[in-house]
């Protein structure tokens, strides 16, 4: 079944409410109009949805809902032009993206891969086939692959920071945080690549001139001496991952999301509110877990983010959530 939302128009007759903005990006108790639609839609299982775009539609930027919102808290909401897949798995494949914004007059578009906080992945050549289409539109494609060394196989196999590629698309910059897969995020470490030289020497020109601190500046010049250790390391993630995520299958009041990251997105299904869970989890077992269910496109449904870590902490965190479900009941059978 298909819907289509008619956003093109100004809005005029709300007055101050869209005078700096479109009629669909109004709020009410702080959940746009648009918002609002997709989720009614999606509550009657409605997959596919065109949205008709026409005022101020040249300013819209485009995200995957949900994001890290680090992003999206850069520009004016009215600016956004969100697409929230409506699976329960949040999961995408490159063809849905690329029909979603088919007709949409965007002008550039924010791809994070793997995504947070679905770990949804889109594999090198389903990037190439997004890159070849955002190059005839005209878009400017950032991809942010701070995630991407948890992926299974080699990172670089997976990878568009690659000179060739780059200079193939030069609508393309490349993203990538070092914190995530080396776990230093105090010393803020992290790349940009594009062949844009103009575009690249305008980031350059914003960037104070003592960018990297002493810290992080030696910890550049002694980690390539453990290449061989960081590579083992992600042999042993992989495994971990896998362990605890049929640990936390067992719980019975989530449902765990599988992950191309390090972590999982997990719907908090009865008993307890996301909200409730991450509280009790951070008083009575001093474990700190992400409640995910403010995010944009959740809906403010119940969706927490759990981190995956040793065998020891995730075993922790296992033994924990299984007490907390024995608790239940308990409380069910007094």
């Amino acid at each position: 079944m298909q819907a289509i939302i008619l956003a093109a128009g100004m809005g005029k007759r709300l007055g101050t409410f869209t005078e700096h903005n479109t009629k669909c990006m109004v709020e009410v108790n702080g959940v746009t109009l648009i918002e609002r639609m997709l989720q009614q839609l999606k509550k009657y299982g409605i997959t596919k949805i065109i949205i008709v775009v026409g005022y101020q539609a040249q300013r819209l930027k485009a995200y995957i809902f949900p994001t890290f919102e680090e992003y999206v808290n850069r520009i004016s909401k009215k600016n956004i032009c969100a697409y929230t897949p409506l699976n329960s798995d949040y999961s995408y494949s490159i063809e849905e993206v690329i029909g979603f914004f088919e007709e949409k007059n965007i002008k550039n578009f924010i791809l994070i891969n793997p995504d947070n906080p679905s770990g949804n992945f889109i594999k090198k050549c389903d990037s190439f086939k997004f890159l070849d289409w955002a190059q005839k539109k005209s878009i400017t494609v950032i991809v942010d692959e701070s995630f991407l060394d948890f992926v299974e196989g080699a990172s670089m196999n997976n990878s568009l920071l690659c000179d060739h590629i780059l200079k193939k698309y030069q609508n393309l910059l490349v993203i990538k945080s070092i914190s995530k897969s080396h776990g230093i995020p105090g010393l803020r470490l992290g790349i940009i690549a594009s062949a844009n030289i103009d575009l690249m020497e305008n980031i350059e020109s914003m960037i104070s001139i003592w960018n990297i601190n002493s810290l992080a500046e030696f910890y550049l010049q002694i980690c390539g001496k453990y290449e061989c250790e960081y590579e083992q390391s992600f042999s042993s993630f992989l495994k971990e991952r896998d362990i605890f995520y049929h640990e936390l299958c067992q719980i019975s009041y989530l449902r765990v999301i599988p992950s191309h990251a390090n972590f999982f997105l997990c719907e908090v299904l009865s008993k307890y509110t996301s909200f409730e869970l991450t509280a009790i989890l951070l008083d009575e077992h001093n474990i700190l877990v992400k409640n995910c269910s403010s995010k944009q496109g959740f809906f403010n449904k119940n969706f927490v983010r759990i981190a995956i870590r040793n065998r020891s902490d995730n075993r922790f965190l296992f033994e924990a959530l299984k007490k907390m479900e024995n608790n239940l009941l308990l409380l069910l059978n007094s």
